[in-house]
């Protein structure tokens, strides 16, 4: 199981204990901005808006803070402008890190981040250290008892998507970035209610983690998750069911 799929596995399970909703908004709203700054405010000819949107949906977001984050994006509300960036640095053990960034402060964020790394064994690295070492990909997880799986995998193949997969108790779909959205909108139109869909970074290969170190990134990744600037992290970790168990316990 990899890094990626270790922990969107832990976070699926969490949301549905705690669901941090304040958060989801914080980085919904922040993604629906920026796709409208950069590429207008129609989602119809703008595929990162309509994810965007569908994501909002996701998470239950009222429409009136939808169409408010579209006219800031627009420039026909007054908002804060919102820089994308990429860093990209190491955990506990050595483990690769790239995090996704939307801020309005970037040396209060860099900041931030080197203080949260420092704090779990971690340090900021330079640009490229660690990128080499992830593919980009979409990614949909499907709840397993959501959808029979022979033909959720028939509709998604058919739609576009590379590969499917079952892990645990969801099925992880991958794409082509470019593709995500399409392969989404094809399952949708089935009935077939999504847990997630976004455009992450997978990696190619992963490190295990065990005692110690393996609390050490758990605890990171959330921290580095739950802060306001941050809207995806990505690592190449890898932590054994039996290891997960006796930390949750």
């Amino acid at each position: 199981m990899s890094g990626h799929s270790k922990w969107s596995s832990i976070k699926h399970k969490k949301a549905a204990i705690d669901a941090k909703r304040g958060k989801a908004f914080t980085t919904v709203i922040k993604e629906i901005t920026v796709a409208a700054r950069m590429g207008g405010g129609d989602p119809i000819g703008n595929s990162r808006l309509r994810a965007a949107i569908a994501n909002a949906k996701a998470v239950n977001m009222p429409q009136d803070n939808v169409a408010r984050a579209i006219k800031k994006g627009t420039g026909e509300l007054p908002g804060v402008s919102y820089e994308e960036l990429l860093y990209e640095g190491y955990g506990p053990a050595g483990v690769a890190l790239m995090i996704e960034i939307m801020t309005d402060n970037k040396n209060r964020t860099v900041a931030d981040m080197r203080h949260i790394l420092s704090k779990h064994n971690g340090n900021l690295g330079e640009s490229g250290c660690v990128a080499w070492m992830f593919d980009k990909k979409g990614v949909i997880v499907v709840d397993a008892d959501k959808a029979d799986e022979d033909s959720l995998m028939e509709i998604a193949l058919n739609a576009g998507a590379e590969d499917m997969i079952r892990n645990d108790d969801v099925f992880e779909i991958t794409t082509l970035p470019e593709e995500m959205q399409t392969v989404r909108e094809a399952i949708e139109k089935q009935g077939i209610e999504i847990s997630v869909a976004e455009v992450s970074r997978i990696p190619k290969t992963t490190v295990n983690l065990e005692g110690k170190a393996a609390e050490q990134m758990l605890k990171l990744m959330e921290q580095l998750e739950d802060h306001d600037d941050v809207q995806h992290v990505f690592a190449n970790f890898d932590i054994l069911d039996e290891v997960m168990e006796r930390l949750e316990a």
